[in-house]
C-alpha cells in the first residue's frame, strides 16, 4: 500500500516534467536545475570577475582604442593557434576594430605590435571561459562586439558582413560556421535559420559567429559549466539575448571552427559518420 502514493508522486513529477518540457522544452528545465544547484559559484566567479575587470581596466584604460566593433578572444595555453585567430581578427576589412585577448592566467606568448590589439592576463586561472569573456566585455569600448576563441579563425569579411546586418535593423547575427577536421578538410556546415522555438531544443549559434550590440545585459553566464553540462554558455547567451532582441542569420560560412575530435561533450565522430553518409547520398 505504501509503494501506491509513491508510485502516485512520482508519476505526477513525471507529468509535470513533460508538460513543462513540451512547453518550454529542454532548455529551461536543464537550466532551471543548474542555477538551483551551481549559483554559490556564480557568485563566486562573479565576483573574481568583477575585481579582475577593475584591475585591468586601471591598467590598460588609456591604451584600450574606441571603435565600432570590439572582438574578445579567450585564451588559455594555445599559443600558436592564438597567434593564427589573433591574425584573422586582425586582417578584418572593416575600420575602428579592436581586438582584446584575455588570457585566463597562463601567460601569453609574443602577439603582433599592433596599436588595436590590447592583450590582458587574469591574475589566476578561472577556469571558466565565460568570465574571460565578460571580462574582456568589461573593457570593451564600442558599439558592437564579437567573439572569437583561440583555435578558429575568420573570413576576412566576417564583421563586415556581420555589420551590414546590424545596420539593417538586426541586434545580434550570427553567420554559418564551417567545421573543420584536424587535417583541414571540411566535416560540414553549420547554418540554421533562427527560430526560437526550435533554440529550445537545439543550439545551432555558435559563439564565434556571433556579432552583436553591446549593451549591459550583454554577459555570458557565470554558472559554473564543466564539460558535458547543458545548456552552454553560448546557448543561454543566445536564448536569453533573443528574448528582447530581433536575432539574424547570416547563411554565408565566414567561421572557420576546428573540430576537437577528443572532445568530451561533442560526439564527433557521429557527426563525421553520418556527414560522410550524407556526401555519399548526393
Amino acid at each position: 500500500m505504501g509503494s501506491q502514493p509513491d508510485a502516485s508522486r512520482r508519476s505526477l513529477r513525471s507529468a509535470i516534467r513533460r508538460g513543462l518540457r513540451d512547453r518550454y522544452g529542454l532548455w529551461p528545465l536543464h537550466e532551471l536545475r543548474n542555477k538551483a544547484l551551481d549559483w554559490p559559484g556564480a557568485v563566486r566567479l562573479r565576483a573574481f570577475e568583477r575585481a579582475e575587470a577593475r584591475r585591468l581596466a586601471g591598467a590598460t584604460d588609456a591604451r584600450i582604442p574606441s571603435a565600432t566593433v570590439t572582438t574578445v578572444i579567450p585564451t588559455y595555453r594555445r599559443p600558436e593557434s592564438l597567434l593564427a585567430a589573433v591574425h584573422s581578427a586582425l586582417a578584418q576589412d572593416v575600420a575602428e576594430h579592436t581586438v582584446i585577448v584575455v588570457d585566463d592566467g597562463a601567460g601569453l606568448p609574443e602577439l603582433p605590435a599592433d596599436p588595436r590589439l590590447v592583450a590582458v592576463s587574469l591574475r589566476r586561472n578561472s577556469g571558466s571561459v565565460a568570465v574571460v569573456r565578460n571580462v574582456g566585455l568589461r573593457l570593451a569600448r564600442s558599439p558592437y562586439v564579437a567573439f572569437l576563441d583561440d583555435d578558429n579563425t575568420w573570413r576576412p569579411d566576417h564583421l563586415r558582413i556581420a555589420l551590414a546586418a546590424l545596420a539593417d535593423g538586426a541586434d545580434l547575427v550570427y553567420t554559418a560556421v564551417r567545421r573543420l577536421r584536424p587535417d583541414g578538410s571540411t566535416l560540414d556546415v553549420l547554418s540554421t535559420p533562427f527560430d526560437r522555438r526550435t533554440l529550445r531544443e537545439d543550439c545551432y549559434v555558435d559563439t564565434n559567429a556571433i556579432v552583436t550590440r553591446l549593451d549591459r545585459d550583454v554577459h555570458f553566464s557565470r554558472l559554473p559549466r564543466p564539460r558535458g553540462q547543458f545548456p552552454r554558455e553560448d546557448w543561454e547567451l543566445v536564448w536569453r539575448l533573443s528574448r528582447s532582441r530581433r536575432v539574424v542569420h547570416v547563411p554565408e560560412p565566414t567561421v572557420a571552427y576546428a573540430v576537437n575530435p577528443a572532445s568530451y561533450y561533442t560526439r564527433w565522430q557521429a557527426h563525421d559518420t553520418a556527414a560522410g553518409e550524407e556526401q555519399s547520398r548526393a
